[in-house]
């Protein structure tokens, strides 16, 4: 009779902080840490595809644009943040994953002015990004229209957050998947993602202003748009015209484009498409998948991991 050998503990997912590469459940940060006291720091998620970066350029000046904002020492110049990525993407066995960033403005004595010349708390971790199923796809996301209450720094990626989760957790406990958000008669975006109307064949952006987070994959859907000659309109979306609307689209990095088919219990859009994803959508579906498997070698993190 043969014994069964022991199950093998999980190996844990493997982060960075400040310098170190540690399983993810070792890493230890101070509570006195400004990050952990007041929310003072900022994030980016970048999403890799079998090693290949989305526009990791672009997502680390934008990083670079909210310490700008905070007035936040960036500790790392631009090609470094690139070597660091790729080695936790190799640390973490490659494939599809979404790199988690977080820089916070340090550690110090709890006091709301922000000290001089601390050292910035640097943490990454890397997790799965699993492509959305074909049925999200096929039937789309349910949403509610809700008040954008969040502050009116919204360009800023910060991980002052509380505004987003209560909106998130009121659209839970409606038993849908998400918000289409409002400020004062228009559209601005959802609890974490970028919307967009569509509206007589006219994509519908509201503008990147201080409302909503320019979002990299916002920026990817509308350049594709443009090259692929669908008409589009950069501009405040009155929530009428989003009542109306013949389609609405949620972007995001981990969700990529995604169909918002119902809203506030009714079906988005009219005749046979009404509740379901419409044929604009899978136009851009189409686009966007085509998009990530021709991600140029300049983008991939395999030459920064050797």
């Amino acid at each position: 009779m043969t014994s069964t050998p022991p199950a093998q503990p999980l190996a844990l997912p493997i982060a960075y902080l400040n310098g170190e590469f540690v399983p993810v459940e070792e890493a230890r940060i101070s509570p006195l840490d400004r990050g952990f006291i007041f929310g003072d720091g900022i994030y980016e998620v970048i999403p890799i595809y079998d090693g290949r970066a989305l526009r990791m350029r672009e997502h680390l000046l934008r990083m670079q644009r909210s310490m700008d904002f905070l007035e936040l020492r960036n500790p790392y110049p631009l090609d470094h943040w690139e070597e660091i990525i790729g080695e936790l993407v190799s640390k973490n066995g490659g494939g599809n994953v979404s790199i988690y960033i977080q820089v916070t403005r340090g550690v110090a004595k709890r006091d709301f002015s922000p000290p001089q010349g601390l050292a910035p708390t640097v943490f990454m971790m890397a997790n799965k990004l699993p492509t959305p199923s074909r049925e999200l796809y096929e039937n789309g996301i349910s949403c509610i229209s809700l008040d954008d209450f969040r502050w009116e720094r919204c360009h800023v990626k910060s991980t002052s957050l509380l505004g987003a989760v209560l909106l998130k957790h009121e659209a839970n406990q409606h038993h849908v998947d998400d918000c289409v958000l409002f400020r004062d008669g228009y559209l601005t975006e959802s609890s974490s993602s970028n919307v967009c109307a569509i509206r007589k064949g006219v994509i519908l952006c509201p503008p990147k202003d201080n409302l909503i987070l320019p979002g990299i994959t916002y920026d990817l859907m509308i350049e594709l748009a443009r090259r692929a000659g669908i008409p589009l309109e950069m501009r405040r979306v009155s929530r009428r015209e989003v009542g109306i609307a013949d389609e609405l689209w949620l972007t995001s990095s981990t969700k990529e484009v995604i169909a918002i088919t119902r809203l506030d219990g009714r079906p988005v859009g009219t005749g046979e498409h009404a509740g379901k994803p419409g044929p604009l959508f899978w136009k851009m579906f189409a686009l966007f998948q085509d998009y990530k498997r021709s991600l140029p070698a300049a983008e991939s993190t395999a030459k920064a991991a050797v």
